[in-house]
């Protein structure tokens, strides 16, 4: 059986648009956790679901920006596939620009983000990755990241850069079959 963890991004949540997307689309096949902003609690999260699902399922993450920079960490450490959609793949320096109060987009609640949390951020880095184990999910007009940072980084993966769009990914619905054929592939390349 196939399961996925859908994995937002910083400020994001379990309940957010994407989420509510994905969960529509996977009903009781995807889990969309609310994750802790404070790095080592998401991970640690991440890790108790994944071991609790491993063992009779199959397990495919999709991370989105910052979930897809935890995504790739836990795919490596498990060896699990992972959809990446618009990743963060240089959170500890793009992040750095955020210190200080930030918000949860779905409730609107206060967090604060401090120079400890995007120094955490470096060890779940990945240098080597296993190139067929992802699928990359890219849009040119990515307004928080540069999306060719991802495309040089994962250059051996499946990636496909659209053109347009923004951080958010437009359209996500439109590769949903895609998603799904890479999840059920035993070989995906």
């Amino acid at each position: 059986m196939n399961k996925y963890i859908y994995i937002h991004g910083f400020g994001g949540s379990g309940l957010g648009v994407k989420a509510s997307l994905f969960r529509e689309q996977y009903r009781d096949t995807i889990i969309c956790p609310s994750l802790s902003y404070v790095p080592a609690l998401a991970i640690d999260t991440l890790k108790q679901l994944i071991e609790q699902m491993i063992d009779h399922a199959t397990v495919t993450l999709i991370g989105s920006s910052l979930g897809g920079y935890y995504a790739i960490y836990l795919a490596e450490h498990y060896g699990l596939k992972a959809v990446l959609i618009n990743p963060s793949t240089q959170p500890y320096d793009t992040l750095e620009k955020v210190l200080g109060s930030a918000y949860n987009y779905h409730d609107g609640s206060h967090f604060e983000w401090l120079g400890q949390h995007t120094r955490a951020l470096r060890e779940y880095e990945v240098n080597e990755i296993t190139p067929q184990q992802y699928l990359v999910l890219l849009q040119t007009n990515d307004e928080l990241l540069d999306y060719s940072v991802a495309q040089r980084k994962f250059e051996e993966a499946t990636v496909i850069v659209e053109e347009g769009g923004n951080h958010s990914y437009e359209n996500i619905e439109s590769k949903f079959e895609l998603i799904e054929s890479f999840a059920h592939r035993s070989s995906f390349l």
